[in-house]
């Protein structure tokens, strides 16, 4: 009788396992959802990285807010498509990420600037702000200066088609 306790942490252990391994497929590992989806866009007095100039607000319409850095591989990947997106009417606003103006500048001439405006966020607080996880991520921001969406990772023909008609309807 006393052999049979031996087998009882073992058979918990076990059924430990199992548990853990049904839940480990039951999440989306896609998904990094954010706390500001219906939230408004935070505040924000930062220098412009083109004109160095003072801005506190977004556009009040439907933009795309790019947050992307000239060290960022991806962010170059995904450069070309975002100019072909202002090329096509759709409007976005970068924010350079924890990185020089200088060298912005720089990129912005060398690869085309398909930003309304860039706000330059050389400490990252204004990412800290929004949860960024690093460069590049993309948000949905409404006409009310809503965040309807988020992003991460390239912003690439095959992602814009998933969120394209939700920016839409966000005209």
């Amino acid at each position: 009788m006393n052999r049979a306790f031996l087998f009882i942490p073992l058979i918990g252990f076990i059924a430990m396992g199992i548990l853990f391994w049904i839940g480990l497929g039951q999440e989306d590992k896609t998904a990094l959802p954010s706390p500001l989806i219906g939230k408004p866009f935070p505040t924000f007095i930062l220098n412009t990285v083109e004109s160095g100039e003072s801005t506190n607000h977004l556009p009040q319409e439907a933009v795309l807010v790019n947050v992307w850095a000239t060290w960022c591989p991806t962010c170059k990947a995904e450069h070309a498509f975002l100019n072909e997106l202002a090329k096509d009417g759709v409007k976005i606003v970068g924010i350079n990420y924890k990185d020089d103006d200088f060298k912005a500048r720089q990129w912005l001439q060398a690869y085309g600037n398909p930003y309304l405006f860039n706000i330059a966020d050389p400490d990252g607080k204004l990412g800290l702000e929004l949860g960024v996880y690093g460069a590049p991520e993309t948000f949905l921001v409404d006409s009310k200066g809503i965040i309807r969406a988020k992003h991460i990772g390239d912003l690439n023909p095959a992602v814009w088609a998933k969120l394209q008609p939700e920016f839409e309807a966000m005209q």
